[in-house]
């Protein structure tokens, strides 16, 4: 987990003092940790309780006192990716950005998180959730809803900020660039990890905000 994209909420509290909560804490942040670096040093590789016992240095049943199961340790790694992600498109949404510049800024953060955080990038591909319970895809498939919906509200609102409108529908447009960005992070995964999402990013997102958008003149209503 790469300690620039730390939540405040998961951070370790260790301190001579500390109440036992917080060094309860402190313990879940260690192996949310143990378990990422396992998800990036071992590209490819299905994480087992026993594997992440001895990466901790404690017993499978120590574990379990901290979690309940595996899929709730992946959980909090989820939870991490969708605090990280949308506490920054909040402050990304706050500043006087044009669409085309929140567009760009929301998918480069996409990207931008992958690559300083591989073993989550796994999470978020799917690759690491291959033989694991369905609610976790079904997470990961509804941050990625949610990534697509905030697209889509930021190109529904440029005829009245910019009186610009999205070339295409919104809707349709929000799916594409979601997508350039997903595909990315799928040959960074298939790599394992040699090719960076990042690379090339900035030639091919002036490449598409050529076609971002265009001028409003319709006076019709715009249809999603």
């Amino acid at each position: 987990m790469n300690e620039d994209l730390i939540h405040p909420d998961l951070e370790a509290h260790a301190h001579p003092r500390a109440s036992r909560s917080d060094k309860k804490s402190s313990r879940k942040e260690h192996i949310l940790q143990a378990l990422a670096h396992m998800l990036e040093s071992g590209p490819g590789e299905r994480i087992t309780t026993a594997a992440l016992a001895r990466e901790v240095g404690v017993s499978e049943a120590a574990l379990y006192r901290h979690f309940p199961s595996k899929a709730r340790m992946f959980e909090g790694l989820i939870k991490f990716i969708e605090d990280t992600l949308f506490i920054r498109i909040t402050r990304i949404l706050q500043e006087d950005f044009s669409t085309t510049e929140r567009c760009e800024k929301i998918l480069t953060l996409l990207l931008t998180f992958a690559e300083k955080n591989p073993g989550m990038t796994r999470l978020m591909t799917g690759d690491a959730l291959a033989g694991e319970t369905e609610r976790l895809r079904v997470r990961i498939g509804q941050l990625f809803d949610r990534l697509e919906s905030q697209l889509k509200q930021v190109l529904r609102e440029a005829p009245l900020r910019e009186n610009l409108k999205p070339a295409i529908s919104p809707a349709v447009l929000a799916s594409l660039l979601l997508a350039s960005v997903e595909g990315r992070l799928m040959q960074f995964v298939r790599s394992e990890f040699k090719r960076p999402p990042t690379e090339h990013w900035e030639e091919q997102w002036q490449f598409l905000a050529q076609h971002l958008l265009a001028p409003y003149t319709d006076t019709s209503p715009y249809v999603p």
